[in-house]
């Protein structure tokens, strides 16, 4: 499919729906990453009748990976979409700006510093402009398209 025709799919959703979407993929992937967090540090050993310590810290692991990405990713979304119909455009500056809120608000917020703030607004602006900048995609379409199956026919055997 054209990139350029996925831009009348993305329409269909409206910003808010959008917002909801990116907030509940970061919940996903916070989720997931907390577990792995959780695996490699936090959890004690686990004993042989006792079980149930463990898994509470790493349930609350997962819960506090879970929120943390889902705030950015759904302020960072919102934001992204409230600029994008406020200025009419749709390019990185967009997304920059959403990634410096999403990481000076949240992050800021949970490290409690202004600088800490800056630092992940700033981190987060800059990743998501190259991503932006770089013609939204990471896939470079060479207009090749390939099939789990052969379309040339076999020569016929006598």
């Amino acid at each position: 499919m054209d990139p350029s025709e996925l831009r009348y799919y993305e329409d269909d959703d409206t910003p808010t729906m959008k917002t909801i979407k990116g907030a509940t993929t970061g919940f996903v992937a916070g989720t997931i990453w907390g577990t792995i967090v959780a695996t490699w540090y936090d959890v004690p050993r686990v004993e042989r009748s006792v079980a149930l310590p463990g898994l509470l810290r790493t349930l609350k692991m997962m819960r506090n990976y879970g929120m943390t990405f889902a705030a950015i990713g759904g302020v960072y979304i919102g934001v992204e979409q409230l600029l994008q119909n406020y200025r009419m455009k749709r390019d990185f500056v967009n997304g920059a700006v959403g990634g410096f809120v999403a990481g000076a608000s949240v992050l800021g917020f949970k490290g409690r510093s202004i600088s800490r703030a800056i630092s992940a607004g700033s981190a987060l602006a800059f990743t998501s402009s190259v991503i932006d900048a770089g013609g939204q995609t990471t896939r470079i379409d060479t207009g090749k398209e390939y099939y789990p199956y052969t379309t040339k026919k076999r020569p016929a055997e006598s």
